[in-house]
């Protein structure tokens, strides 16, 4: 089952879409409370993804028995704003507001929360996590680890130069302003993965040539140096930034599903340890 939903953040609309657990949790749950996960878009993305990513990974997720939201950011898709006048602490804060939605549904395990980013919806997926002790696991595909100088290479220099002159830059259509800019410099993803105690998956395809297969690697030391939390990597060979290919995408997705649920059986165990 999925539901359209308008989440309420300041004075915006980000639209959403949920879905709920289509069975039982095969991992048990407790209070008959389910696990969440939200899904953080990139970079001019929505929360559709390119080739309907992110459907079919909430679709999957829900046969799984999660529920899950996947959202647009400000002036993306079908939400309300202007996606190029604010950075990236806004998005941080509006995927704390969805995070609140979520929690606030009565099936939701408070215990069980995880984040999914793809490229910068990466970035600000693992800043959110940092921010917010709610979040418990955390999801990395195809993570942007420079967010300024990713972006930039995306949009090229000449976009930024005319937002610093102008006071705004078209690219695609949606006008970026100095503001956005300058919240992407001021982003350190490599720098702040130390602070999240939590779990981590890292996820890239070798054949990405918007962000560098190099940065799953460098990732993964980073987690490795906490006292807390375990990080597992997965490189899927030949896939592009957005898994477009089939056996890719179903890779990635098999993959991803495995370590969430291999979550899921972890925390079981332990809790009938504790019993």
């Amino acid at each position: 089952m999925e539901r359209q939903i308008t989440i309420r953040h300041n004075q915006e609309e980000l639209t959403a879409t949920i879905h709920y657990p289509l069975k039982e949790s095969a991992h048990g749950s407790r209070c008959n409370r389910v696990p969440l996960v939200i899904i953080c878009h990139g970079f001019v993305g929505s929360r559709i993804g390119v080739d309907r990513l992110f459907v079919k990974t909430a679709r999957e997720f829900a046969e799984d028995g999660y529920m899950v939201i996947r959202f647009d950011y400000i002036g993306c898709g079908e939400s309300s704003g202007n996606y190029g006048s604010e950075g990236l602490d806004s998005m941080i804060a509006q995927t704390r507001s969805v995070l609140d939605y979520g929690l606030s549904c009565a099936d939701v395990d408070p215990t069980r929360i995880t984040l999914l980013g793809h490229s910068l919806g990466g970035a600000v997926a693992l800043q959110t996590a940092v921010r917010d002790r709610r979040v418990k696991n955390l999801i990395l595909w195809s993570s942007v680890g420079y967010p300024f100088n990713d972006i930039v290479k995306i949009t090229g220099r000449d976009v930024y130069d005319t937002s610093v002159k102008s006071g705004s830059a078209d690219y695609l259509g949606y006008s970026f302003t100095p503001v956005f800019f300058d919240s992407l410099a001021q982003g350190q993803p490599f720098q702040e993965a130390i602070k999240f105690t939590g779990n981590v998956l890292v996820v890239h395809g070798t054949s990405d040539e918007v962000i560098p297969v190099d940065y799953a690697f460098l990732f993964q030391k980073v987690f490795w140096m906490r006292q807390e939390g375990r990080c597992d990597k997965e490189i899927i060979f030949q896939a592009d930034h957005t898994y477009s290919a089939g056996p890719q995408r179903q890779l990635l997705l098999e993959r991803t599903r495995d370590w969430l649920n291999g979550q899921e059986n972890i925390q079981q165990e332990w809790q009938h340890w504790m019993i």
